[in-house]
């Protein structure tokens, strides 16, 4: 039994690490000081948990040159997951483009908001953010497509809880990346389908000209190096950048959100 309680622990070490960063630590932190009293251990490592996801980790994580999404009126953490999570940390340049370009789109749309997805753990360049291959640095943030109503009204929900697996397909006239990258045996390149954590909008379709205006006011950005975006709505879009590029077939698919990342 013991040995079947230690693998469990070491199970949710690994796991707790990968998915949070901080988690494996804090509760090896407290089964050092609860390994024989389960309920108390799992508890503290609770309360641990809470506290610093909320208090420390936001006061610790400039020192790594990174700071937490600053939400306000137009920016919004899409899921609040994310945040629990502790993936949501940026370089302050991101914070301001997100600002600068909330601003911006808000003139034409005054209730709009951007929703960011995935950014970055708080801690230590090279530490990977999975399933991502590069989210490691701080300078990496996905953003949420923009969605419009049956009735063509523009919207913030989007058509699953995660953001993410809800793609954007070719149509008949456009270049069909996805099927060229799963034709070479990319077998992970759709895979954020299973990343949904449901549907939620069903009647949720792409608004091209919201999202085309997001895009080109990213674009804006002197601090931007590259956006990833699938090929077809780019050329939906009718955007020519040399900051908007292909992310490659190694990847994974990006029609169902936008890849930013700044110097």
């Amino acid at each position: 039994m013991r040995f079947l309680s230690f693998l469990l622990f070491l199970f949710l070490f690994f796991v707790l690490t990968i998915l949070t960063q901080i988690g494996g630590v804090l509760l090896l932190i407290c089964y050092l000081f609860f390994r024989k009293h389960k309920g108390k251990l799992l508890l503290s490592f609770g309360i641990v948990y809470v506290f610093s996801t909320f208090v420390i980790v936001p006061l610790a994580a400039p020192y790594f040159g990174r700071e937490a999404i600053k939400t306000n009126e137009g920016v919004k953490i899409h899921m609040f997951l994310t945040t629990l999570a502790n993936r949501n940390y940026v370089v302050p340049q991101i914070n301001i483009l997100l600002n600068d370009v909330s601003l911006d789109l808000r003139k034409e749309s005054p209730n709009l908001e951007i929703h960011c997805l995935d950014a970055n753990f708080p801690f230590w360049d090279g530490f990977p953010l999975l399933p991502h291959l590069s989210h490691n640095n701080g300078k990496k943030l996905d953003i949420s497509l923009v969605y419009k109503d049956e009735n063509g009204k523009v919207v913030n929900d989007k058509p699953s809880r995660s953001g993410y697996g809800i793609f954007e397909k070719p149509m008949d006239q456009e270049y069909n990346q996805i099927e060229v990258c799963k034709r070479k045996g990319y077998w992970q390149y759709d895979f954020p389908k299973y990343l949904t954590l449901g549907r939620t909008n069903e009647d949720l379709v792409l608004s091209t000209s919201t999202t085309r205006q997001l895009v080109l006011e990213i674009l804006k950005g002197e601090e931007i190096t590259k956006v990833f975006i699938e090929p077809h709505l780019r050329q939906r879009m009718g955007i020519t950048h040399p900051k908007l590029r292909y992310q490659g077939c190694q990847a994974v698919r990006h029609d169902d959100h936008i890849h930013i990342q700044v110097k």
